[in-house]
């Protein structure tokens, strides 16, 4: 596809540049296509084309998901978005395509590339189905002291094979697809991350545990070896409190040889298992008097709440984090917890908060 834009910094008659995509990319891949320089009325000198990659990390106010959260994997279409707010766009990858030439009058030149995606790079298409994420290759074209970054061309980058059957499993154990998110900041538990930002997909709770969570976290970090798997359960409900998170590696070499769905299954027990624990605990020091307003279940006493500790183990992890707001002792962290979590432990806290009262 043709993406034609003028580059009216150079005034009338100036340059125009074509960027030609040839199909998708690959996280860890490349991109690859050409750039289409057609000369102006008049000679001119090119310092630089250069392609830039391109991603607006958004904000998800209190991270609520959006709609169309069905069953299974294979209804992508709705709940696009949800409540989303672009943030700004952000370059993670630049690559100069040609330099240092002439273009005459009239002229037509083409300039190969071939360009390289990060690893992480985030995947907006899923067995030929876009996922509703934005990317873009930005073509800037320089002439002496001028420059013209023009618009953005549409990139499309699917999932790797260790990423599909992620989603694919989850899709088979009654997880839906809500959406699809770019965030600021680093991957809760992830082994390896450079870019400043992180894919999140947000699905809803498979029937089998409907009553234990509202609906899963994920996080498909992709590196040389494999990807890691990060889960979180109601991140969105947790009021900003560090929850527990479960980190587990698929490697590239292995994805056909294992029963994935099983695997990932027994992470997500896994991950409601540490939850469980981790509102045990909350509850017991809560009763017993020992947690202090902006205190967290595994803080000393003593210990700054802007000081935070992650503990792993047999690759599953807690993340247990200070000072955030809202959550203490007494009535007030009772009612919190009312609201973030249900079934059996929403009862136990809630009792516990009438108490307090």
């Amino acid at each position: 596809m043709v993406f034609k834009r003028l580059l009216g910094t150079f005034g009338v008659g100036g340059p125009k540049v074509d960027t030609v995509l040839s199909g998708s990319g690959t996280p860890g891949g490349t991109v690859q296509g050409d750039v289409h320089v057609q000369g102006g009325e008049a000679e001119f000198d090119i310092q630089q084309i250069v392609l830039e990659l391109v991603a607006t990390p958004q904000q998800l106010p209190g991270q609520q998901q959006g709609g169309g959260m069905g069953g299974g994997l294979g209804g992508m279409g709705g709940g696009m978005g949800g409540g989303a707010q672009g943030g700004k766009p952000v370059v993670f990858g630049r690559q100069v395509v040609a330099g240092g030439f002439r273009i005459a009058a009239g002229e037509k030149q083409v300039h190969p590339f071939s360009m390289p995606l990060p690893a992480e790079t985030p995947f907006n298409e899923l067995y030929g189905q876009h996922l509703g994420l934005e990317l873009g290759v930005r073509t800037e074209l320089a002439i002496a002291a001028a420059k013209d970054s023009g618009d953005m061309d549409p990139l499309t980058v699917s999932a790797l094979p260790a990423q599909e059957v992620a989603l694919e499993a989850l899709g088979q154990l009654g997880f839906g697809f809500a959406q699809t998110v770019l965030l600021p900041g680093l991957v809760t538990g992830a082994q390896y991350q450079e870019l400043p930002f992180h894919q999140e997909l947000m699905l809803s709770a498979a029937p089998q545990y409907a009553d234990q969570l509202q609906g899963l976290d994920l996080t498909l970090v992709a590196g040389p070896q494999g990807v890691d798997v990060v889960l979180e359960a109601d991140k969105h409900l947790s009021g900003g409190v560090p929850m527990p998170f479960v980190r587990h590696t698929i490697p590239h070499a292995e994805v056909t040889s294992r029963d994935w769905q099983a695997e990932i299954d027994g992470w997500v027990q896994e991950l409601l298992q540490q939850r469980q624990e981790f509102l045990n605990q909350m509850q017991m020091q809560m009763q017993m008097g020992g947690m202090q307003p902006g205190m967290h279940p595994g803080m000393q006493p003593g210990m700054h709440p802007d000081m935070q500790q992650q503990r792993r183990g047999g690759g599953a992890g807690m993340a247990v984090a200070a000072g955030a707001a809202g959550l203490g002792a007494g009535v007030l962290g009772g009612m919190m917890l009312n609201e973030a979590f249900s079934g059996d432990d929403e009862e136990d806290l809630a009792d516990d908060g009438g108490d307090d009262e």
